[in-house]
């Protein structure tokens, strides 16, 4: 084992190198933008004395760096859970000379079944290694009028169509293997979230959403309620696709002729624009992953279209040039984070 450092926090690790979930206890320091995410919305939410929970701890970096690092008035407990690393988790919060803290509960129970048996939570952190499909249901349950849901999903593969038959299996949507599988991947995962959601009549709309790395990453907020829920399949639709012309639109529909096509999605918004720049403006400038993705998403968001488009393909199907990012940013256009040379816009962008 070895001591490593993020932000403040201290953690005890396995010397291993390579990431996987046959690790009794693993650190992966590519999810730090992840936490670094997670931080900064529960600080900027108006949400206080929130009671927050962790069914899949693992070696408690998450937990611990809250307690370190949110705002006196946000926590009112925070539970740490996790059924094979608890060992880990108590030796990384002493590691850190927070085992006397109040806040604290430790549970080593399996995660669904220490979701059942809580009373309830305001927030709860889904960050699963794969798929969170076998943890919506018991954390859907066990959120709080009004409370948030955060979910990870590392299944990229599927969710981005090189697997499409485990995506329509899992998900219950057809993915798209083009420039627009991420976004496309992100908005598959939503609607399955948000369909576990309705059938407990609870209405799951997205905050903040993002896609890096091997992961997609949302936030939702727990609207309860028969109507807000079956509002939500009004938003449920197809993106219809050519792909010798890159055209596009949004369907109630799976076919056209001469358009492939990917779906259901959530073809909604990803964004709270009004909480994304907040986010920005709060966001560390030293912290520069964290600083230019809100950058990016600031922009991005301002713009409610499903889609955007890869320049570099644009330009090959117009037999034109690849014009200069700057040159298509100065015309009033805007960058997407799903992509380094897409452009998210209504029509063609050049």
């Amino acid at each position: 084992m070895k001591i490593i450092t993020e932000e403040s926090t201290k953690l005890k690790i396995s010397e291993k190198s390579k990431i996987s979930k046959e690790l009794e206890v693993f650190y992966n320091p590519i999810m730090k933008l992840n936490r670094d995410t997670s931080i900064l919305l529960l600080n900027l939410i108006k949400d206080k004395e929130m009671q927050l929970a962790l069914p899949l701890a693992g070696s408690g970096i998450r937990g611990i760096r809250f307690l370190k690092e949110l705002k006196k008035n946000k926590i009112k407990n925070i539970s740490f859970n996790d059924y094979g690393s608890i060992k880990h988790i108590k030796q990384n919060i002493k590691l850190n000379e927070l085992e006397k803290d109040s806040k604290l509960k430790l549970s080593s129970k399996d995660a669904n079944l220490f979701l059942l048996e809580s009373k309830g939570f305001d927030y709860i952190d889904i960050d699963p290694f794969g798929s969170p499909n076998q943890f919506l249901d018991n954390a859907i349950i066990r959120i709080s009028r009004n409370g948030i849901l955060a979910v990870t999903a590392t299944d990229t593969s599927a969710l981005s169509g090189s697997h499409e038959s485990a995506c329509i299996r899992k998900y219950y949507a057809k993915p798209l293997r083009n420039e627009l599988m991420h976004e496309v991947g992100i908005r598959i995962l939503i609607r399955k979230v948000q369909l576990i959601g309705a059938q407990n009549e609870r209405a799951l709309i997205p905050i903040f959403s993002y896609s890096k790395d091997h992961y997609f990453r949302i936030f939702f907020r727990c609207i309860k309620g028969k109507k807000k829920a079956d509002e939500i399949f009004k938003q449920h639709e197809f993106l219809l696709y050519n792909h010798k012309t890159m055209q596009r639109e949004i369907s109630k529909y799976n076919f056209k002729q001469g358009y492939d096509y990917a779906g259901p999605m959530w073809t909604g918004k990803l964004w709270d624009t009004k909480l994304v720049e907040k986010m920005y403006k709060n966001a560390d400038k030293d912290n520069k992953e964290l600083f230019d993705l809100l950058y990016v998403i600031k922009e991005e968001s301002k713009i409610n279209v499903v889609g955007f488009y890869d320049l570099h393909k644009l330009a090959q199907l117009k037999q034109i040039p690849i014009p200069k990012m700057q040159e298509v940013l100065a015309k009033g256009k805007v960058r997407t984070h799903f992509l380094r040379w897409g452009i998210k816009s209504k029509e063609f962008p050049i």
